[in-house]
């Protein structure tokens, strides 16, 4: 029954996601590329590909993942480098974080995302008794964690690098770990953060626009405005499918990072509550499992996993509201995106099989 729920739920986010980015991006598609679904048709592409690898994932024993995960973490962070090469890399959006072919682009930030929860799970399941012990075992898997965020960081790609750091430490966090070493960890990370934004201008923008974004209405806080003014007429049953405002030009690509303000200005309240209900019921049931999981990895991976899809949801919305600053972190499974889908329904392809093999 779990594992329908799980798969039902995932299916069902995944085709409502391309129902919102063909009724967000057709405006600007037509615009743009002289046709309202081309967005539509690559997540689409997307989509089917990733639903076919969930199922064949689902079928390979997630035990192989323990075997290979030093290789895994290795493609992944030679991938990582290889991005930043010129040549090699594309830039979208000021990132060169990308590797691409004509339209169609993967990026290696979200490979990397899946292959450190792979190697922290397994190094948790051998050191689980030892994690306590900072020097020898603590301090080294959050240097391999803190390398990988540099190589994000490099890109720039605050937004991916923030999400894998977060989600890494609340799964350390369950581990026989100091509490007093976290309270140290997070005074630490905070200092590193404000170091962070004050040295590019373009995050400090970002603060600034948070703080107040009519500061600089037509530059830095244009984004989150149009957005609140999205969210703000949707009401209790929106403006009806189809029917935004804001997707005319005014909020800059809706069908991606921001696309949470097209689904409430349509749908309103109702829709919110819908698509919530949606993911708190996925995220319940896969915690749910990880709790019963008696195998120690797959009890470390599926939660890892799953923490990682809570915290990338609970960002995005956040973001799109105005209760943090901007991040560019995707909505999972409904933000257009390739790169983030597929790695969103690799991970649920991961989980299933945890669920039939426990």
């Amino acid at each position: 029954m779990k594992r329908k729920i799980i798969l039902g739920i995932t299916i069902f986010l995944t085709l409502f996601g391309i129902l919102m980015i063909t009724s967000s991006s057709s405006i600007w598609a037509e615009y743009k590329f002289n046709n309202p679904f081309k967005f539509t048709m690559h997540q689409s592409l997307f989509a089917g590909v990733g639903i076919c690898m969930m199922f064949v994932v689902s079928k390979i024993d997630y035990k192989i993942y323990y075997k290979h995960a030093n290789k895994i973490l290795l493609g992944s962070i030679i991938l990582l480098i290889l991005v930043l090469i010129p040549g090699i890399g594309m830039v979208r959006n000021g990132s060169r974080s990308w590797f691409g072919i004509g339209s169609f682009g993967i990026q290696p930030s979200e490979i990397a995302k899946v292959a450190l929860i792979i190697f922290v799970s397994k190094y948790l399941s051998k050191n689980e008794r030892n994690m306590d012990k900072i020097v020898s075992y603590s301090l080294p898997i959050l240097g391999v964690i803190i390398g990988v965020f540099l190589l994000i960081l490099l890109e720039p790609d605050f937004g991916s690098g923030a999400i894998i750091v977060l989600s890494l430490i609340v799964l350390i966090f369950t581990s026989n770990i100091k509490v007093s070493f976290f309270v140290k960890l997070g005074i630490l990370g905070i200092a590193g953060i404000v170091g962070l934004i004050l040295v590019a201008p373009y995050r400090m923008a970002r603060i600034v626009a948070y703080l107040n974004p009519w500061s600089d209405p037509l530059g830095s806080g244009f984004q989150i405005i149009q957005s609140l003014y999205a969210i703000g007429p949707g009401g209790l049953f929106g403006l009806g499918l189809g029917n935004s405002i804001q997707k005319h030009f005014y909020l800059p690509e809706p069908q991606t990072d921001f696309i949470f303000a097209i689904i409430s200005e349509e749908l309103g309240f109702i829709g919110i509550v819908i698509l919530a209900t949606c993911y708190i019921i996925l995220f319940y049931n896969v915690i749910k499992l990880s709790l019963c999981t008696k195998d120690l990895f797959g009890k470390y991976l599926s939660f890892g996993l799953i923490i990682e899809l809570v915290l990338q949801t609970l960002l995005n919305l956040l973001v799109v509201v105005g209760l943090i600053p901007v991040t560019g972190v995707t909505l999972p499974f409904l933000s257009y995106g390739g790169s983030s889908l597929l790695t969103c329904l690799l991970m649920i392809g991961i989980i299933l099989n945890i669920e039939k093999q426990n």
